[in-house]
């Protein structure tokens, strides 16, 4: 397997940058991707139809419902790549002696949390 090196960047909550990099020897294949590219898409749909509720003044109740399903939507997706990268990347880093790929699997999963 030929060794790979990527570098994330990503913006927390709060607006702090996190840049870090992952070597393994594995590529970030999944058999899902095209069903999570898919729950973006409609998660993205969503949000823009709530963004035209809020600028044509709707009830916020009726907002704050719609919000709800994106964040179910955005968490169900999340699920799905979470359980990808356990069944794929995990298990390749664990075969591989890649025990960073452990510790950012934590730090992910809080950070998700």
């Amino acid at each position: 397997m030929a060794e790979n090196t990527e570098k994330h960047t990503h913006v927390m909550e709060d607006g702090t940058v996190v840049e870090h990099s992952h070597s393994h020897g594995h590529t970030h294949t999944h058999q899902n991707t095209r069903a999570v590219l898919n729950r973006l898409s409609r998660a993205i749909g969503h949000l823009e139809s709530i963004k035209r509720m809020v600028e044509s003044g709707r009830d916020c109740s009726e907002v704050l419902v719609q919000l709800s399903a994106v964040k179910s939507a955005i968490n169900n997706t999340g699920k799905v790549i979470l359980q990808d990268h356990i069944e794929h990347c995990i298990v390749d880093a664990v075969q591989c002696g890649d025990m960073e790929a452990l510790e950012e699997l934590n730090k992910a999963i809080d950070r998700f949390m």
